[in-house]
């Protein structure tokens, strides 16, 4: 069986349009024509991948935060697991979305586990996640799992967005400095060289204006090419495990970024337990699970002593205040939580704060950036303007 969309009429003369389940393009025709709709269109989606200028189309976070909330409405509203997907899966347009849910689909015909069919997709479910669908399925409180998890994913993409949004306007300050820049030494400068003939002795920085618009004219696209070599090169070296391991090491040492890692490292820890916990996982395996949603080696390593520490049978609290990830604050609302037995709550409690901490260090660090790019830009493109009115007073005080 294969799936197609159609686009056509009913006997009413309205449109119709949806999907259909058939062997072959001309059984789905008969199928549709026997239900009185008269097919303009008929196209095969279960196979079909759509393209961009990088190749095959992605699944992203907003992807995954759709399908993880549509499922957890679909199971509140007392539909199986495997009639919710292939429910989404008929309703869903994005291709790279249909071939997800056309393989879970499959994978649960054939009478696999949910977690056994997000495991085979690769790493496009982190293991935090499987986990807690694999524990939903073993207690029956699917729907729970899938709603804590939407709600995570939710703010992970408000958050990605928010950062986005804060981001693009310095980015365009910053490219319209550069554009400025390389009008300005590739039109500008050179129409008023012509000024400067004749003149022996010409002030430096004169003659370094001229230099450089000289030196970007004739160079300024192996430029643009070796700049493009070492993003790439950049991009396929940062991909190795070697170099992560590095940059996480910079990174964590250095005060201005250590602070938002800490954040995020203490805002995927947290949240994790909190969800484990509050699906009934003891809290030696929710550690271990939730340790490994920790991206920082660093972290991962204070994290997981902490851990071994747990296991001997000393304080959770105790052992947690020696990581980097719970400061004295944090470690006495564990202390509290071990006390009253609502670990999972403190838990969700620490995660919340923390997303509230990073997105205030997110709004302070947009807040920063804009000025000091517009400080960049008007340092740029007005000293350049400065230096060449300064040429032409000298040019003109020369010919005076």
């Amino acid at each position: 069986m294969a799936s197609f969309t159609y686009q056509g009429f009913d006997q009413s003369g309205a449109k119709a349009s949806g999907d259909i389940d058939a062997a072959s393009i001309a059984e789905a025709r008969a199928t549709l024509g026997a239900r009185g709709i008269m097919v303009k269109s008929i196209t095969a989606v279960s196979g079909q991948q759509q393209q961009s200028i990088f190749g095959e189309e992605k699944l992203g976070l907003a992807d995954i935060e759709f399908l993880t909330s549509e499922l957890s409405v679909l199971l509140d509203a007392g539909l199986k697991i495997d009639k919710g997907i292939e429910l989404l899966r008929k309703t869903s347009k994005k291709p790279a979305l249909i071939k997800l849910l056309t393989k879970l689909s499959s994978e649960l015909k054939s009478g696999k586990q949910l977690s056994q069919a997000l495991a085979a997709t690769g790493s496009l479910f982190d293991p935090l996640y499987i986990n807690l669908v694999g524990i939903g399925e073993a207690t029956g409180n699917l729907a729970n799992v899938f709603r804590e998890l939407a709600t995570d994913l939710v703010f992970r993409r408000e958050l990605q967005q928010k950062i986005i949004t804060a981001l693009m306007y310095p980015m365009i300050i910053l490219v319209v400095c550069l554009l400025s820049v390389v009008f300005i030494f590739n039109y500008v400068v050179p129409n008023m060289s012509g000024l400067f003939e004749g003149n022996l002795e010409l002030p430096w920085y004169t003659s370094m204006l001229l230099g450089m618009s000289t030196w970007l004219i004739n160079y300024q696209w192996y430029l643009l090419l070796g700049l493009i070599v070492t993003g790439i090169a950049s991009a396929s070296l940062m991909r190795q495990p070697a170099t992560q391991a590095a940059l996480q090491k910079i990174i964590i040492r250095l005060p201005m970024f250590r602070t938002a890692v800490l954040l995020v490292e203490r805002i995927r820890f947290n949240s994790g337990l909190s969800m484990m916990l509050n699906a009934g996982v003891a809290i030696d395996r929710a550690l271990d699970l939730s340790s490994n949603n920790i991206k920082n080696g660093e972290v991962r390593r204070e994290i997981n002593i902490a851990i071994s520490k747990v296991k001997q049978g000393e304080l959770l609290s105790v052992c947690l205040r020696q990581s980097a990830l719970f400061p004295d604050f944090f470690a006495s609302l564990l202390a509290v939580g071990e006390e009253s037995g609502q670990l999972g709550r403190i838990f969700q409690e620490i995660a919340l704060r923390s997303q509230r901490e990073f997105s205030q260090w997110v709004t302070r660090l947009t807040s920063l950036l804009e000025p000091l790019l517009i400080v960049v830009m008007g340092g740029l493109v007005g000293g350049v303007v400065v230096i060449m009115m300064l040429s032409i007073t000298t040019v003109t005080d020369i010919g005076i």
